[in-house]
């Protein structure tokens, strides 16, 4: 398995299966190290909402080897230039779809600091996409990446920012 490859070969590997699953998807978009244009990737990320999830499920299991699949989360292992790339495909619903881009873009260090501010606050980002929660359990954010960024009084960063 590939340990480590070039953002280059990594964006060519996760726009061909963004390319290839379009047509299964409401949305579909990378996420994690390759959003974040980080220069050497371990893995690629996606998060997709799909029109019809068996459908999708098939396609994406045509494209390698299946090596954990669920309702959230499936992973499979893609052949490539350089060697076998696992890809860690997130299933997202119109509802949850901003939060879980953010979340699986990351960093880890990133999210660690959304939630701190979260919870300083007494509210809670939920890392299932569900959104940013107030202390009453009540969902005040998560439409949008920028409606989190300005309930917990931050400034917007681009993906390439969340080091």
């Amino acid at each position: 398995m590939t340990s480590e490859i070039s953002l280059e070969s990594a964006r060519k590997v996760a726009e061909g299966l963004v390319s290839e699953l379009r047509s299964d998807c409401h949305k579909i978009e990378v996420a994690g190290s390759v959003r974040r244009r980080r220069p050497r990737v371990h893995d690629i990320d996606i998060v997709a909402i799909p029109k019809d999830f068996w459908n999708f499920y098939h396609h994406l299991r045509a494209l390698g080897t299946l090596t954990m699949s669920g309702q959230k989360i499936m992973r499979v292992t893609v052949p490539s230039s350089v060697g076998p790339l696992p890809v860690d495909c997130y299933v997202a619903t119109p509802e949850t779809w901003a939060t879980l881009l953010l979340i699986r873009t990351g960093s880890a260090e990133h999210n660690i600091r959304l939630a701190s501010r979260a919870k300083d606050r007494g509210w809670r980002l939920a890392a299932s996409g569900d959104g940013l929660f107030n202390e009453k359990g009540e969902r005040i954010a998560g439409d949008s990446e920028l409606s989190i960024f300005n309930a917990l009084g931050l400034p917007y960063k681009e993906p390439w920012e969340r080091g």
